[in-house]
């Protein structure tokens, strides 16, 4: 570093620094407060995010935050119990019991409850008697009365009545997550219907029915094979395995063991659930447009009126310090990989510090020691760091991926080389202040967001951390020396981590969960308990709906050059985002990703590509330049106060870039890694490869590409010459922030364009085939089969928005939806399943009918004529269609397109040919629907299409004369389906 720039930034560090020790903890002080109601509840100062904290008197924590972005609250139920807590003998109880919080009480869910209570006692010994019974022809005939029963039970149910309810207030993310401990349940609601929700959920947390729980119990194992599937999860599984050989982190998973789950206990469930799920154990997390008094009220009228329980966590066993290098192998058909892990304290501890800047340090993205050192220099395909904290224990691990030439070993050997220089101080002292100037950035962006704040407010809690210490943690940070950190790395990274090789072949570990024959359930499809009507009848402040006036919101100026600019204020915080866009794409030239993905690693003769990015990350700028098919952006975002900066090192960069021909041979090489690693990952191979084969055959973007051989010959200087001249064309900018003035000015300094800009090259075309009677299957070892089917539809017309949208929320999209309860809740027939018609994105191009099935490989052939079953003829219900239809209407009403994305919401409508806000027509369209449209929808789109199917699967699993019945047959070669020629399959 040049003596003026190291004293310039020594300057910044010492002022930096001397702020820092002026906001000692203080700073971040908790003040109790009671508000008008008699409510008491704790702040913090100088604290952002606005929180108000309350315990109410059954020892229910209530974190509020407002966020008037949206008329809309993010909400997540927390609860502190997690897989951690699972006995010994039932792992996955924590889990199971997420699904069957889905499932209804003794009011809702229930048709007649005083008729199903016996029958669900008797199958819950039915259980019991099936987990003792070691017999396996009598456990088979204990199974075949909890079937029976079941069906019998299954007629006083109404499946999905939660779901029914959520998405009739038009909530959104219905979901919810198990991990260690936690489990968390998701909703994002109109902030008018805040008092509905409140009250279902005050009835769900009060009394747990294991209703229809064989059914879920499948849904379950095929979850299990979906992450026996998942070389990734394994690789996981195999770490922790590694770094806590006693613990509950390493030796029970969430998902559970394949003999807990086909030996369930409805007794060990329903403990856990009397045991955790009270409120001194829990929390509810709000964020969004509320009123903190009237809020507080409501959650204390219903949450609030839970009966507070003594609760004792499990102690958990202590592990011993690691001594060795623990060594484990993980097999399966993914690409190979290497990864260390150390194990640290948890949450709260000096470690989660000083791992947290030593991370940020190895990999930032942008200027870390991996980022420049590995990843910049295409010393490995790829290599990252990530730290993981959790209530006792931590780890922070190196992952890296080898290039086509690469031993696991040598990977190994060139990270743990990066930790030498760690431990050796061999970087330097502005990079410590920089990485957490660049935390402190993406905590500003988190706050922004209502998700991401709630989701920082349930991980405190449920982690038992102050906020005060949240808000205090980047202060700590800044107090840590360069000497302390450089210490703690030498006494933190011995030869004490668990080491785990990922390689390429067959798993000898799958477990084959058996497939019990199921007697589809009753789904009483409209028939509702008497809670739900209840519940329907509560009334609502009615939400208006509010369309932007795009003309209005979009301010227009121009530069001296005469390049229009598109600018929306950002009215939040000094953070700005400005893009470069050029009307073209891939299918104007198809060098110009090459180009884009070489620029990556190039310079200019003033700064190497190491040196640029350490340039960038000083400033607290992030920049990109990506290209899409009819599309490219040159963008630039971070700290308003350093935009000029930036934009003059990033125009610097695109005129000046020299050509570096040692570099592209590496990336050529990457390229071709690449290419070979997707073939092994079976969602690349389906979404991409047979999909897009199945809609465009031989001509498509997909298998237009360059070749090995034609990579290797390219001369790179035409591909820097493509980046020099790209500002040449005719393009236009966005910026939002806070300045227009000064981007206007740092524009007109920096971005030098010629008098006359060039047209834009025309644009090759990729036309979509009728699609029919075809199947493009794929053999990949894999438990579990996938398959979509695929229907071209009519060209884009905007009047079909309305309806689709409708349609697909009550067929397909969603756990409401007919396809959902018809082949998962009543048929166990797979875990994921959906149907959508999918109107075109550009106004040229033809509308799509999609459906999915995932399922076990001997589930699929009945699971294909369910679906084609009800592709062909759609089951009609006015009641179902009514909640539909509410939900799509309350979905827009609390729907408010804001900020930047006023902007790309735009751009997204104009390459559908509309220039105005289409919601309010999709509004009035809406209301004046009726089960007879969707019906006559469906008989025109959907009806009668003759799909092409996409399937993957295992061939010696699968049922090939099955698929056969569905059309010809293509077993596809994954290297010609992609279009790759023999020299790079060698790779």
């Amino acid at each position: 570093m040049k003596k003026l720039q190291y004293f310039t930034y020594l300057l910044m560090i010492i002022t930096a620094l001397a702020c820092s020790k002026a906001s000692d903890s203080s700073s971040y002080e908790t003040k109790m407060h009671t508000d008008a109601n008699g409510f008491k509840y704790e702040t913090v100062t100088n604290d952002p995010s606005g929180l108000r904290l309350y315990t109410l008197e059954n020892g229910l924590k209530v974190y509020l935050s407002q966020n008037q972005d949206e008329p809309k609250i993010q909400t997540y139920i927390a609860v502190r119990a997690g897989s951690s807590y699972d006995p010994k003998e039932s792992t996955g109880l924590a889990h199971y019991l997420e699904h069957m919080l889905f499932k209804g009480t003794s009011h809702y869910g229930t048709t007649n409850w005083k008729a199903e209570e016996p029958l669900i006692a008797q199958i819950s010994d039915l259980y019991e008697l099936h987990r003792a019974e070691k017999d396996p022809e009598k456990k088979d005939a204990i199974y075949r009365q909890i079937d029976s029963i079941s069906f019998v039970a299954s007629k006083f149910t109404v499946a999905n009545e939660f779901d029914k309810m959520v998405a009739s207030i038009g909530a959104t993310g219905t979901n919810a997550h198990t991990g260690f401990e936690e489990t968390i349940y998701h909703n994002k609601i109109p902030a008018n219907e805040l008092k509905k929700f409140l009250t279902l959920e005050r009835e769900r947390f009060d009394n747990l029915v294991l209703r229809l729980f064989h059914t879920e119990l499948e849904a379950v194992y095929e979850e299990f094979n979906r992450i026996q599937d998942s070389d990734p999860h394994k690789e996981y599984f195999a770490k922790l395995d590694g770094l806590y050989p006693t613990h509950p982190y390493g030796q029970q998973t969430a998902i559970g063991s394949s003999e807990h789950l086909k030996n369930p206990s409805l007794v060990d469930i329903n403990n856990y659930f009397d045991k955790y799920y009270v409120p001194n154990n829990m929390a509810v997390v709000l964020v969004g447009d509320l009123n903190f008094d009237n809020t507080i009220k409501m959650v204390d009228a219903t949450l609030g009126t839970m009966e507070r329980k003594e609760v004792t966590h499990p102690e958990l066993p202590k592990e011993k310090p690691m001594t060795d290098i623990v060594v484990r192998e993980v097999f399966g058909p993914n690409n190979e990989s290497v990864e260390l892990a150390w194990r640290t304290d948890g949450v709260g501890s000096k470690d989660e510090k000083f791992i947290t800047l030593l991370d940020m340090i190895l990999t930032n993205g942008k200027a870390g020691l991996f980022d420049l050192n590995l990843n910049q220099k295409q010393l490995v395909q790829y290599a990252y760091t990530n730290p993981t904290f959790n209530n006792d224990y931590g780890y922070i691990d190196l992952h890296g991926i080898p290039k086509a030439d690469q031993t696991l070993d040598e990977v190994k050997d060139l990270m743990l080389g990066e930790i030498e220089k760690l431990k050796k101080g061999e970087f330097d002292e502005w990079l410590m202040e920089a990485t957490i100037n660049d935390l402190k950035l993406r905590e500003t962006r988190q706050y922004e967001s209502a998700t991401g704040l709630a989701g920082m407010y349930f991980s405190a809690f449920i982690h038992k951390e102050k906020w005060s210490d949240k808000m205090q943690f980047l202060e700590d940070l800044r107090k840590i020396t360069k000497e302390e950190l450089v210490t703690f790395a030498n006494e933190f990274f011995k030869d004490n981590y668990a080491l785990v090789y990922k390689r390429m072949g067959e798993d000898k570990n799958i477990v084959k969960v058996k497939n019990p024959k199921i007697t589809p359930i009753e789904l009483n499809r409209g028939k509702q308990s008497e809670f739900m009507a209840s519940f329907n009848a509560m009334e609502s402040e009615e939400l208006k709906p509010l369309f932007v006036d795009y003309k209005k919101e979009i301010q227009k100026n121009t530069l001296d050059s005469g390049i229009g600019m598109s600018y929306i204020i950002n009215k939040t915080n000094d953070l700005f985002n400005l893009n470069i866009i050029f009307d073209m794409g891939n299918d104007n030239d198809k060098k110009l990703s090459l180009a884009v993905g070489y620029l990556e690693y190039l310079g200019t003769e003033k700064y190497s590509a190491e040196a640029f990015a350490q340039e960038l990350y000083k400033l607290g700028i992030n920049h990109s330049v990506n290209t899409g098919s009819d599309r490219s952006y040159v963008t630039i975002s971070g700290l308003q106060e350093n935009m000029d900066k930036g934009l003059e090192l990033l125009e610097h960069l695109m005129a000046n870039v020299v050509v570096d021909r040692e570099a592209y041979e590496k990336y050529v090489a990457s390229i071709l890694k690449a290419r070979a690693d997707g073939k092994t990952q079976k969602a690349n191979v389906l979404r991409n490869g047979l999909n897009s084969y199945a809609q465009y055959g031989e001509n498509s973007r997909l298998r237009d590409i360059y070749n090995a051989d034609e990579l290797m010959e390219m001369d790179p200087s035409e591909l820097v010459e493509i980046i020099r001249d790209l500002s040449n064309f005719k393009h236009r900018i966005f910026y939002y922030g806070n300045d227009v003035n000064g981007a206007v000015t740092s524009l007109n300094m920096h971005h030098k364009v010629s008098k006359e800009l060039k047209d834009y090259p025309p644009a090759k075309k990729y036309n979509q085939l009728a699609t029919g009677k075809n199947v493009y299957f794929a053999d990949f070892d894999m438990v579990q089969s996938e398959l979509y089917f695929i229907a071209k539809g009519d060209k884009f017309d905007p009047n079909k928005m309305a309806i689709s949208a409708v349609f697909n929320s009550y067929f397909g999209s969603g756990m409401s939806s007919v396809v959902f309860q018809e082949i998962r809740e009543s048929k166990s027939l797979a875990y994921a399943v959906g149907a959508v018609y999918n109107p075109s994105s550009k106004k040229e191009d033809s509308d799509r009918m999609l459906a999915y099935i995932g399922t076990q490989a001997n589930k699929l052939p009945e699971a294909v004529d369910a679906m084609l079953e009800l592709l062909n003829e759609m089951p009609k219900n006015e009641q179902q269609f009514n909640e539909a239809k509410d939900a799509a209407l309350k979905k827009i009403a609390a729907q408010r397109i804001t900020k930047s994305n006023i902007f790309w919401n735009y751009e997204s409508l104009l390459k559908r040919g509309i220039d105005y806000d289409i919601r309010e027509e999709m509004y009035k369209d809406i209301q004046s629907m009726s089960m007879e449209d969707v019906s006559k929808f469906f008989d025109s789109n959907v009806k009668g299409q003759n799909f092409s199917i996409s399937v993957i699967g295992n061939k010696k699993d699968l049922d090939m004369e099955a698929l056969k019945k569905l059309g010809k047959v293509h077993e596809m070669d994954i290297d010609y389906l992609f279009n790759y020629k023999e020299t790079e399959v060698k790779q």
